[in-house]
């Protein structure tokens, strides 16, 4: 067990071939909404990008001195199209948003509450986790683990409909995976990405039972098209809804 968790502090393990053996958070929006992308890479884009950045400048700004930027209006000029071809990459942030992405850790970190939770003595950061859930082996790495709860950061663009987004984006059921894999109740520390306002959002009860239930109802599609033994194949997957 320890072997494997230190393999996934990885990056290239935990988010490649071999992380790919254990069900994540990630994993529960495709089984439910399209099962049949399950598994497959999902190429960078914008939002992945920054969404990194943001972890990075907050938890391991050693590695965000490494981020591939190009100083261009949009992604639609040749400048830009030369960069993503001279660096051989899909996908590349533009200069101004890593520099808004800066803006929002210079923000988050401002606010004393903010700082001093997200920094206080003995938090670790990046953890990663394994654990069997309902039968099946999944794997998390948390933001921060701190003596009694953990911290998940996150961005938004409407702070004031994060209460029901979440839902949206799952983190109902991320909520609910991580306090099953750290045995800790889990907080989300949020900011606005479009007017800086920030927010401590703590799951209830009712929110975890939904993220429970996704994850109920994700393993139940995984059984019956991608276990090993599993008795029907995706292409006889179709939705069946009754339409009130």
């Amino acid at each position: 067990m320890s072997s494997i968790i230190e393999m996934l502090k990885d990056d290239s393990n935990y988010y490649g071939e071999f992380g790919r053996s254990f069900l994540s958070n990630s994993d529960i929006g495709t089984l439910l909404n399209n099962p049949a992308d399950f598994g497959k890479k999902r190429e960078d884009d914008k939002a992945l990008a920054e969404g990194r950045l943001f972890h990075q400048l907050m938890l391991e700004p050693e590695k965000a001195q490494d981020v591939l930027h190009v100083d261009v209006s949009t992604r639609t000029t040749k400048a830009y199209k030369d960069f993503v071809e001279t660096h051989n990459v899909p996908f590349a942030l533009l200069t101004k948003e890593v520099e808004e992405i800066m803006s929002l850790r210079a923000r988050m970190t401002a606010n004393i509450a903010f700082f001093d939770a997200i920094y206080a003595t003995g938090n670790q950061v990046e953890v990663p986790a394994i654990g069997e859930i309902k039968g099946q082996m999944f794997k998390g790495k948390a933001d921060i683990v701190g003596t009694d709860y953990l911290i998940d950061l996150k961005t938004t663009s409407d702070i004031n409909g994060f209460k029901w987004s979440a839902k949206k984006y799952n983190y109902d059921s991320q909520c609910y995976i991580y306090q099953q894999l750290f045995g800790k109740p889990l907080v989300f520390y949020v900011i606005d990405k479009v007017t800086g306002q920030l927010g401590v959002f703590r799951p209830g009860e009712n929110f975890i039972k939904s993220g429970e239930s996704k994850v109920e109802r994700a393993i139940e599609v995984y059984r019956r098209y991608f276990s090993e033994d599993a008795p029907e194949d995706i292409l006889n997957h179709y939705i069946d809804e009754t339409l009130d």
